[in-house]
Order: C-alpha cells, then sequence, then structure tokens
C-alpha cells in the first residue's frame, strides 16, 4: 500500500460490503485496529461508517454498535432500513446508503488528499472519477480473493490504487475467544448491523 504520512486522509466504510467480505473471508474486523492501522499510516481526519438500520418499535438491535463507534472516532452515518414483503411473500429488506457516502465524500473531497472506500460496489466508479478531478487520490478495499469477487471490474480499474482485504485483515482481525473459556461476566462483544440483516435479502 502507498500511504504519505502527512496527507489528509478520509476513510468511508460501507458497513455492509465490509462485514460481508470479512465473512466471506473468515474473519471478524476490530475496529479500534482498523481506525489505528490507518492512523498509523497518514493523518486520518474522518472516518465515516455507513449502515442502515432495521428498528423495531422499542429497540434498535444496532444500538450497542451505533454507541461504541460514535464514542470512539468514526463518523456515523445510519437511516431507517424498510421492511417488507415482496410478491412471493418472502421478506425483504430495502436500505442502500450509496447516496449519503457519494454526498459526503464530495463534500470532503477539498479538504483532503485522500479517499479511501471500504467497498467493492461498481456504482462508486463515477463518485470516484469526480473526486479524482478535484485532486484526490483514491483507493478501494474490498476483495478479488472471495468467491465470487466482491468488487467490480470497473471500479477497481477506477481506483488509483486497489487494496485487497485479506492481504490487511491480520492488522485489524477481532481476536476469538471460546466462549467455553470467557467468563460468564463478560460483556457480549459489539455485533455488527448486518448480523441483524444477514437473514433478509436486500433489495
Amino acid at each position: 500500500m502507498f500511504f504519505q504520512p502527512q496527507e489528509r486522509l478520509c476513510l468511508f466504510i460501507d458497513g455492509t460490503s465490509l462485514y460481508s467480505a470479512s465473512r466471506n473471508l473468515g474473519f471478524e474486523v476490530d475496529y479500534r485496529k482498523l481506525l489505528s492501522f490507518f492512523r498509523s499510516k497518514s493523518n486520518v481526519l474522518r472516518a465515516y461508517y455507513y449502515s442502515a438500520v432495521l428498528e423495531t418499535e422499542e429497540y434498535s438491535p444496532l444500538k450497542p454498535l451505533t454507541d461504541w463507534l460514535v464514542y470512539n472516532g468514526y463518523f456515523l452515518v445510519t437511516k431507517t432500513a424498510r421492511e417488507y414483503t415482496d410478491h412471493a411473500g418472502r421478506r425483504r429488506v430495502k436500505g442502500n446508503m450509496d447516496i449519503e457516502l457519494a454526498v459526503d465524500m464530495l463534500e470532503m473531497a477539498p479538504k483532503i488528499d485522500h479517499a479511501v472506500l471500504f467497498s467493492g460496489d461498481a456504482d462508486f466508479r463515477r463518485l470516484l472519477e469526480a473526486v479524482q478531478r478535484q485532486g484526490v487520490r483514491t483507493t478501494v478495499i474490498a476483495s478479488i480473493k472471495t468467491s465470487p469477487p466482491l468488487i467490480g471490474d470497473e471500479l477497481r480499474r477506477q481506483a488509483d490504487q486497489f487494496v485487497e482485504l485479506a492481504d490487511i485483515a491480520s492488522h485489524f482481525t477481532r481476536r476469538q475467544i471460546e466462549s467455553r473459556t470467557s467468563r460468564p461476566s463478560a460483556p457480549a462483544p459489539v455485533r455488527h448491523p448486518a448480523d441483524h440483516l444477514s437473514d433478509l435479502p436486500e433489495e
């Protein structure tokens, strides 16, 4: 990877995309280590984290994670995911965060030197092109080692730098603790929101 210590860098993390890739690769992200890793490489101005939230009337299962992220250096961007039943009677979830991410990256472009996108969604190709025209260097972090690859070819070609997620995962992998050896009083690990949505197909 090529990062400059003094460059102004911003992370844009598509939470569901990162979760899907890390689960496919067989590891769990430690978000504290992830932020520390990039802070050791560059001057991180902001770290945005995007996720749709499937809420009940009384309690959001995402709240433990959102609280942790807010108090530990992340700028959290969420919106309520809409759950519905399709014509075949299957439960589905609609909660795309592409617009929110694109708006934030375009607004930050004049203030940063480097945008790092955690997503393989090829729809972001034009977004990268737009910020590159403003002089911003772009890095995309996703995976081609998953089956199928979780990055579009157009996005990979557009980015100034592509980083394979599997190659850097060891820097921010959560330590796995066997449930049999964990203390009963130990708090449960903060779960990713996609844990609560992964069983429901997204439109």
